[in-house]
């Protein structure tokens, strides 16, 4: 697959929406605060289609103020996003070619325009009773229905701890422990793995030396021009 200045944009713009709805759903309420290690399995819904995408992993790192979250994506490889849930910044941190790049974004320049985009595609939540076992501990029951459809689908959370760790759903009132998300290729399956608390090296929440700082405007500059 040829990767294009448009792709690093749908990219870039997915991993905004991302940062943005997790800062917003995490100050809702009172959470027991968590430092440590978060490891999801993410799988396809529809098992046929699982021989053509293997199972991956998420990793997230937090200190209960900064969060790294890395993904591995069939194009670009590893995907890490640092964002800081108190200076509402994030930094994206990719590779193009040769070169290394830190896309630095402030998010409250962008949070109003998303915030409209939520309203108008978001959310309806309905508690169910019971729950169920996640790795040994005990999640709550929640049914997800997108404005505007009928169909909805159960995710489970755990509802001591925040959900601003974590991408998924705005409004949700803890800590998605398995949801769905879905993608061009088909619906995905997150489901948590492991959870570990404990204390992390804050080297994990810096920019290491060999990236380069750069607006999104000034990354498609460089992408651009490298293309021709």
């Amino acid at each position: 697959m040829k990767v294009t200045p448009f792709f690093y944009k749908i990219i870039f713009t997915t991993a905004l929406v991302i940062i943005i709805q997790t800062i917003n759903s995490s100050f809702a309420q009172k959470y027991e605060a968590f430092q440590g290690t978060l490891v999801y399995s993410i799988e396809m819904a529809d098992t046929s289609l699982q021989k053509m995408f293997p199972p991956t992993t998420m990793t997230i790192y937090t200190n209960d103020t900064i969060v790294r979250i890395e993904n591995e994506t069939n194009q670009l490889g590893k995907q890490i996003i640092i964002k800081h849930l108190i200076l509402n910044k994030s930094i994206l941190l990719i590779q193009s070619g040769e070169t290394r790049y830190a896309i630095q974004t402030d998010l409250s320049k962008e949070q109003n325009k998303i915030e409209k985009d939520t309203l108008e595609h978001g959310y309806i939540f309905k508690k169910k009773i019971g729950t169920r076992k996640i790795i040994n501990l005990k999640a709550n029951r929640m049914n997800v229905t997108l404005i505007g459809q009928k169909k909805s689908i159960e995710i489970l959370y755990l509802k001591h701890f925040s959900p601003k760790y974590i991408d998924a759903f705005e409004g949700i009132p803890g800590l998605p422990v398995r949801y769905y998300i879905n993608t061009e290729d088909g619906v995905m399956v997150y489901t948590l793995i492991h959870m570990e608390k404990k204390k992390l090296n804050r080297d994990l929440f810096g920019v290491p030396n060999d990236y380069k700082k750069v607006s999104f405007d000034q990354f498609l500059e460089e992408v651009m021009r490298s293309k021709k």
